[in-house]
């Protein structure tokens, strides 16, 4: 079997302040195949733009890697230097970020931001950059005139594809999306999923999607990752959890989302709020909201336990583990 493109072990990320540490990102692990489509969703606050920064090197302070790694392409992004990173960026991978109002520049046109991005990571002539900017832009379903527009002159849906056309520039091998549609109306949405999968299915690049609405992704990732309290909660075939969701905290998310198929059914959500990640649970983060809770969930904390093709954190499937009686 070939190797992952990337390998995220023991991942932990701090956010350093005066008044003590906050563990956003608590020692997760994942990988992501070549050409492979990764969602992770979840509820906000629970680590997963955290996740995908630290992913991508673009923390800033107070937010710092406190532990684990990051391996792309055989490389550990953690222990490489900034003039490496940048070399690494748009050519190898690239993000786009979660409004592109506010990501792009106001006070240049897109073909000027487009250039901007390749003088600094390429050496292509003037009409090769033209040429080049003209190509992704089509390759978004967005008109070439465009590209003398700034990006208020754009609709929202057409900013974001600008921003997916720009971090296709060099063809990298992953792209990173920080819930891209999240701006967006339903319909515009499914467009930009359209699109997007289309991409990646053409062009061969892997993408790690991150969002907070799992109905968004059911159709188009590969495996879906559901992140809660900055850990990793269940991990599985996007298939596979939408049919039979394991962790409680994963069915409440998918009962809380309506369906226009099938009898119609009251929603229900999930009472309470995450945790503080200041002041963590004792034991199973997602306990105080849970409607399966034992009294051993207050005061043990599960692991990642393999249930099938999946990964789950509850210790309802701890007596499943090998080596345990039934």
């Amino acid at each position: 079997m070939p190797s992952p493109i990337l390998e995220v072990r023991d991942l932990c990320v701090d956010y350093v302040t005066n008044s003590g540490d906050v563990r956003a990102v608590d020692h997760v692990d994942l990988t992501v195949e070549a050409g492979e489509f990764l969602a992770i969703v979840g509820e906000s606050g629970c680590g997963k733009s955290t996740l995908l920064f630290a992913i991508a090197q673009l923390l800033s302070p107070p937010a710092e890697i406190s532990g684990g790694s990051v391996i792309f392409k055989g490389n550990d992004m953690v222990q490489l230097s900034p003039s490496e990173l940048r070399h690494m960026r748009w050519r190898d991978y690239s993000v786009v970020m979660q409004s592109a109002m506010n990501a792009l520049n106001p006070m240049k046109s897109i073909e000027a931001q487009f250039k901007d991005a390749m003088a600094a990571h390429g050496n292509m002539s003037a009409e090769a950059m033209r040429n080049r900017s003209a190509e992704v832009l089509k390759l978004v379903g967005v008109d070439a005139v465009h590209l003398r527009s700034y990006p208020h002159q754009l609709s929202g849906g057409m900013r974001q594809r600008a921003m997916i056309a720009m971090a296709l520039l060099f063809t990298p091998d992953l792209v990173i999306m920080d819930e891209p549609t999240s701006a967006l109306d339903v319909v515009a949405q499914r467009s930009l999923m359209i699109q997007i999968k289309e991409l990646q299915d053409r062009l061969g690049f892997a993408v790690i999607f991150v969002t907070h609405d799992m109905s968004l992704v059911s159709h188009y990732s590969a495996r879906l990752a559901v992140m809660y309290g900055g850990q990793i909660a269940e991990a599985a075939r996007t298939a596979s959890l939408f049919e039979k969701p394991l962790h409680p905290y994963s069915v409440g998310l998918l009962d809380a989302f309506p369906s226009i198929h099938g009898p119609r059914r009251v929603l229900t959500g999930i009472p309470g709020s995450p945790p503080d990640l200041a002041r963590p649970p004792a034991g199973c983060r997602f306990q105080p909201r849970c409607p399966q809770a034992m009294p051993e969930c207050a005061v043990r904390q599960p692991g990642l336990y393999s249930v099938g093709d999946s990964m789950v954190r509850c210790l309802l499937y701890e007596a499943a583990q090998p080596g345990r009686p039934e």
